[in-house]
């Protein structure tokens, strides 16, 4: 699959939905304690902001493109207001030296990269060794392993309160939810999601003391397989630049389509 710039818009159309989503769920908590905000640049610009939870994909501008670059100021004036290190991606092919140079003005500099991958939904089903199963998560029941899983996977250290924010996950629009066991016991979980025909690996996590036994593989191509029974026209992930997670992604076939400048203020 040959990269395009109209696949680009899509996987960042995909991904800004997905995190959106996520995002309103938090944002739904009564009085909103996170502190979940959203300013709307256009229809595939926005900027993101969880006050209270310092993850750098829930603080940053994404779609930003060249013709924005009056934006960056004013953003990032909002996000110091409200005292949060906002992020800005910039995408190679949507940005021109313009925006970097905006971004330098605002006090920016890039501090890393992440990878975005791309490849064909038909992939051969996961070989599974003994003791492994992959089910879709669609009660309450095997909600809370898959959150222990996550959870675990993630390094989340209060897991109650974590529970209790994301629960309603298992009822997000365009959200499937899955989980690896070993032996019965909850070791990785792992999220599809699928909007304008594009699926969306996202969000997969392996307990530690399950490492190395190609949950995260086996998961990635299970979602490939049912992000084709959805009939989507291609799947999409993403990870840091030569991660553990970006290698696994290469093995099973999927490609890098681009990767994206993440820039971070001074």
């Amino acid at each position: 699959m040959v990269p395009s710039l109209e696949r680009m818009r899509r996987t960042l159309r995909t991904e800004l939905s997905y995190t959106i989503s996520r995002l309103q769920v938090l944002e739904r908590i009564p009085g909103n304690p996170v502190g979940v905000a959203f300013r709307r640049i256009d229809d595939d610009a926005v900027a993101l902001m969880a006050q209270h939870l310092p993850v750098p994909d829930f603080n940053t501008a994404v779609g930003l493109r060249t013709g924005h670059q009056r934006r960056i100021a004013p953003l990032a004036r909002w996000y110091r207001d409200h005292g949060v290190r906002g992020h800005v991606q910039v995408v190679p092919g949507l940005c021109d030296e313009s925006i970097c140079r905006a971004l330098a003005r605002a006090g920016y500099f890039q501090s890393g990269f992440h990878v975005s991958l791309i490849g064909e939904p038909d992939l051969p089903a996961p070989t599974l060794e003994g003791g492994i199963t992959i089910e879709p998560v669609t009660t309450p029941a095997v909600m809370e392993d898959f959150l222990d899983a996550h959870a675990a996977g993630w390094g989340i250290p209060d897991r109650a309160g974590f529970k209790a924010n994301v629960r309603p996950w298992l009822h997000q629009p365009g959200w499937s939810l899955y989980l690896a066991r070993i032996d019965g016991h909850p070791a990785a979980a792992a999220t599809l999601y699928v909007h304008d025909g594009v699926g969306y690996c996202a969000d997969a996590a392996t307990d530690p003391a399950f490492r190395g036994r190609g949950l995260h593989s086996a998961l990635l191509l299970h979602r490939h397989r049912q992000a084709k029974t959805a009939g989507v026209d291609f799947v999409c992930s993403g990870a840091r630049f030569l991660s553990t997670s970006h290698c696994n992604m290469e093995r099973i076939g999927m490609r890098i389509q681009f990767v994206r400048a993440i820039w971070s203020p001074l």
